[in-house]
């Protein structure tokens, strides 16, 4: 996977990936997560270049919890962008991936979507694509 990375980030230049990286802590800070402790936030960048925030949002019945990056996409969405280019996932430790309902809604928009995870302090500690977290994906060419 190593010499892919390069042809995996070419179209996402530095300066966008800092700027994710910032609206993603941004948005960890405003986690609503009183069960679990675990704060994500989730920063996602559409082909039109707008960045929407996402955080998890808790619920005591748990089933109805929203992942950041699901809070992202439907903030883009709301705005208008469908397409999607990159999403960076905040965690506490940056190991933390998209669970797989947000794998499955990441695909709906790019399975190409680059995908970097993050601690709080900015590091990247992992970059792959929504295609690699969820191959042979069932998406709308299926239907």
């Amino acid at each position: 996977m190593a010499a892919a990375l390069p042809t995996l980030l070419a179209g996402l230049q530095e300066e966008a990936t800092q700027k994710l990286v910032n609206q993603a802590i941004k948005a960890q800070e405003n986690a609503y997560c009183p069960y679990s402790k675990y704060h994500v936030g989730a920063a996602l960048l559409s082909d039109k270049g707008g960045i929407f925030e996402g955080c998890n949002v808790e619920n005591a019945a748990y089933g109805d919890t929203i992942c950041a990056e699901r809070g992202a996409a439907c903030h883009a969405i709301a705005k208008g962008h469908k397409v999607f280019v990159a999403v960076v996932v905040i965690t506490k430790d940056g190991k933390g991936m998209p669970c797989g309902s947000c794998r499955q809604v990441l695909n709906e928009f790019n399975p190409k979507m680059v995908v970097l995870t993050a601690d709080p302090k900015g590091t990247i500690i992992h970059r792959t694509t929504v295609e690699q977290l969820l191959p042979k994906a069932f998406g709308p060419q299926n239907l």
